[in-house]
């Protein structure tokens, strides 16, 4: 990890590019997937403000190696999650 703010900002782009994704699926989908669509937005919004959240106040005791690492595997885990509910859309 090169420091915090290179960690934010690229949290913040995929957040930003899968929102779009959802938007434009939304847009061009069936009328059927209303609420599935608010609900991957409103989940994506909320990943973004935890992760982001999670870079400014990392937890005590655990070294800080170890909690970034974590941290970037566990927000791939959840945005590949997003993408795949987008494509389903």
């Amino acid at each position: 990890m090169a420091n915090k703010r290179t960690l934010k900002k690229a949290i913040n782009q995929i957040c930003e590019e899968l929102f779009t994704e959802a938007v434009a699926a939304s847009l061009y989908g069936t009328e059927s997937h209303k609420d599935n669509t608010e609900a991957v937005l409103v989940a994506l919004v909320k990943t973004q403000r935890n992760f982001i959240s999670r870079v400014s106040h990392p937890e005590p005791g655990i070294q800080a190696k170890a909690y970034y690492k974590d941290l970037r595997e566990k927000f791939a885990a959840q945005a590949s999650e997003i993408a795949d509910q987008i494509n389903n859309l």
